[in-house]
């Protein structure tokens, strides 16, 4: 395992150590295990810090205009991606995720090493920025820092750090869109390119409808207009994807989940003197998790209480006012043990059979939580046909993000986290006003009436045990586009997550 790179000064280490983490991160996503992901980042660090050591020694000898390259995040990244190919092709790729092998062996992965002018748009167009404006940007949309923190990092005005982004914002949009005009392409696609550029730069025009089925069904322009429409909420899914590849949308939601325990906790760089805002949050915090272990301890002690009370009379049931049996020696389907847990309250509890204490489905067909007693209401699918001694908690949960959306169209995400390893997925679910999905990557998928099935692709059919598969669409509405319901994966329903 190579040493990582001696930090030339104070500066350096500095950002060397803010972007150990995010390397890490990304490098865990690519093995399967912390060893390999460990040895995968530092490689990876190391090539990347030599990749921008000489680029900063290349644009000090040069007298022209700088040589496009990436800010120092997303530039480690891709060596992250870089390094995961050569182990595949030097015989170390069992190291490596399963899933990603595949994708390194496939057309998608061709894009990001082949011919400039192929390449995705968004990293295109963040390399066509100033590093200062392309650092403003990854750090505001895929590491979703806080702009005070942000400004704190980079020196700039906190009061004016939005301005900047805006307009950081606008001038990628104009790079995307000269990439997009240099962009081979078909004439179908070159003759949507004035009128996407004149739809994307106003947010409340309406999408010509010739225009909204080419995007249902082109790829490459679904991607143009995510990148001409940053104000629009998919700019981070558009960057995260376009810079980095495979892995793109699970490093987008690990990156927001790392910035609010930053936020929560406060990190290293948030020390005395870079600001107060960290510090007083890391004491609300803190002054929170007291409060719920004293809340736990109340509740513990209250619970015991309510287990012991059965044994010494009727004071319960005359403060329930039932006259009937205690909740205590209701029948029950297991050991009364767990029971205190769940009624911290003796005045709270219910002295008919659990029927009445069973909880509330949060979705069609899924139970809320693994209560061990008889479910007493039925639920309206088939999904529910559990016996007593099996758990009715689903075993997979999903996310549906809208990522974008125009008059007759829009663009979605699926990601769906399984309980257990599958060796293959399928992932269904339906429509309640009409949609029709037109185009969908990461998966295959077919459509019959309101139910919609997506099967994997050949290189994302594996999901280790705890793992999230993700898959994107584009679809078309009229009237009204409520969210997919009745989702399942391999037939068993998912909780909402």
């Amino acid at each position: 395992m190579p040493d990582l790179p001696t930090p030339k000064d104070a500066a350096e280490a500095a950002l060397f150590s803010e972007c150990w983490d995010a390397v890490l991160s990304y490098a865990d996503l690519c093995t399967a295990g912390s060893t390999a992901a460990t040895q995968l980042a530092t490689e990876a660090f190391a090539l990347g810090i030599r990749e921008a050591r000489a680029a900063e020694s290349g644009h000090a000898r040069s007298t022209g205009r700088r040589a496009p390259n990436l800010p120092v995040i997303p530039l480690l990244l891709t060596a992250v991606r870089t390094t995961a190919a050569a182990w595949e092709a030097g015989g170390q790729g069992h190291d490596l995720d399963s899933d990603l092998r595949l994708w390194l062996n496939s057309d998608n992965a061709a894009r990001y090493t082949g011919p400039p002018l192929l390449r995705p748009i968004a990293l295109r167009g963040l390399r066509d920025l100033q590093e200062a404006d392309a650092t403003l940007l990854w750090l505001a949309e895929v590491e979703a820092l806080p702009l005070p923190v942000v400004a704190r990092r980079l020196g700039l005005d906190p009061a004016l750090v939005a301005d900047e982004l805006a307009q950081v914002r606008g001038l990628f949009r104009d790079r995307c869109h000269r990439n997009h005009v240099d962009t081979p392409m078909d004439a179908q696609c070159r003759s949507y390119v004035r009128l996407l550029d004149a739809v994307t730069r106003s947010p409340t025009a309406d999408i010509p409808e010739d225009l909204s089925h080419h995007l249902a069904r082109c790829v490459g322009c679904a991607e143009a207009a995510a990148c001409l429409r940053p104000t629009s909420g998919g700019l981070p899914v558009a960057l995260a994807g376009g810079v980095i590849g495979w892995g793109g949308l699970a490093y987008l939601e690990r990156r927001r989940r790392a910035a609010e325990v930053r936020l929560g906790v406060g990190r290293p760089e948030l020390t005395a003197g870079s600001g107060g805002e960290p510090q007083e949050g890391a004491k609300r915090a803190k002054a929170v998790r007291n409060g719920l272990l004293v809340a736990a301890v109340l509740v513990s002690l209250l619970a015991l209480a309510v287990s012991m009370m059965p044994m010494g009379g009727g004071m319960d049931d005359d403060a329930s006012g039932s006259g009937g049996p205690s909740a205590d020696t209701g029948p029950v389907a297991a050991p009364q043990p767990s029971r205190p847990s769940s009624v911290p309250l003796p005045k709270t509890a219910s002295p008919t059979p659990s029927a009445t204490t069973t909880a509330t489905p949060t979705g069609r067909g899924k139970k809320a939580d693994p209560d061990p007693e008889p479910q007493g209401a039925s639920s309206s699918t088939a999904d529910d046909k559990s016996s007593p001694g099996k758990s009715a908690s689903p075993t997979c949960a999903f996310e549906f993000d809208l990522v974008n959306q125009w008059p007759d169209g829009f663009q979605a995400t699926i990601s769906v986290t399984t309980g257990k390893a599958i060796g293959d997925w399928r992932v269904a679910w339906s429509f309640k006003d009409g949609q029709r999905v037109g185009q969908m990557w990461d998966a295959n998928f077919a459509q019959n009436g309101s139910r919609v099935t997506a099967t994997a692709a050949d290189y994302n059919e594996s999901v280790p045990a705890n793992g999230t598969l993700s898959f994107g669409f584009i679809a078309t509405w009229s009237g009204k586009n409520s969210p997919p319901y009745d989702v399942t994966l391999n037939g068993q329903s998912c909780a909402k997550s």
